[in-house]
């Protein structure tokens, strides 16, 4: 998606709970990931659920945190573990005829079954590094907000991070075009660019119609080895 022989490419965003396929888009379009996980975490968001396909609609996959807003994300502890079994039960309901579930039927129940999970951040960064490592081939380096002891809002929190690891050029989410811009990043010697999640085609999904924003599990299931046909910036990079 972009030429990353033109200095250092970085992305930066919340950990989400088995985010879409455009997460994923996101983090192999930049030369370095940074989970920014010591913001406030905010309810009803993706930080801790996410959506799979039913033959009644879309249905949330819900962990349960509390309801506490006085937190970070980072500091979001996760008590119960009865969830993980209820989840992997409905994703093997739901996905257990996809065309693919059996080639990574293993993969995830080990991830649903085989730990027990304490820390809403520390799981969702973990599965996030694996699915991009182990499913996707993603290279991108990960990092972590944690270590850099930010502080201030908004862009004024990040830019630090982002002028210590060498940021040439900053890929942002479209959500943040409310308070960031280019000329307040040129004065720090960062160009700015939006992360576009617009033109993904359709493939083959169970429970029609069809529905982009689903977990990227819906994606794994329904194509497997060809999943990566359907997002964007691994489809550009073939190209070139």
């Amino acid at each position: 998606m972009r030429d990353k022989k033109m200095g250092k490419i970085v992305g930066m965003t919340q950990s989400n709970y088995i985010p879409w396929k455009g997460y994923f888009d996101y983090i192999n379009s930049v030369d370095e990931f940074y989970f920014y996980d010591d913001v406030q975490y905010t309810k009803q968001d993706w930080r801790n659920r996410n959506l799979i396909k039913t033959p009644a609609g879309t249905e949330w996959l819900t962990v349960p945190v509390g309801s506490s807003r006085d937190r970070l994300i980072c500091e979001v502890e996760i008590r119960d573990s009865l969830w993980q079994r209820s989840h992997w039960d409905k994703i093997l309901f739901y996905y257990k005829n996809a065309p693919y579930f059996k080639m990574y039927r293993e993969f995830f129940e080990e991830i649903f079954l085989g730990s027990r999970w304490t820390n809403l951040s520390d799981m969702n960064q973990t599965i996030i590094k694996r699915i991009s490592r182990e499913l996707l081939g993603i290279t991108t380096k990960f990092g972590d907000s944690r270590p850099f002891n930010l502080t201030g809002k908004k862009a004024e929190r990040y830019i630090p991070l982002l002028k210590e690891v060498g940021c040439t050029t900053f890929l942002s989410g479209p959500s943040a075009k409310n308070y960031l811009t280019e000329e307040m990043m040129a004065k720090e010697g960062i160009k700015l660019e939006w992360m576009n999640y617009e033109g993904y085609p359709e493939y083959h999904q169970l429970y029609p119609p069809f529905e982009h924003r689903v977990t990227i599990l819906d994606l794994i299931f329904n194509e497997g080895p060809d999943m990566k046909k359907y997002m964007l910036s691994f489809k550009e990079k073939v190209e070139k």
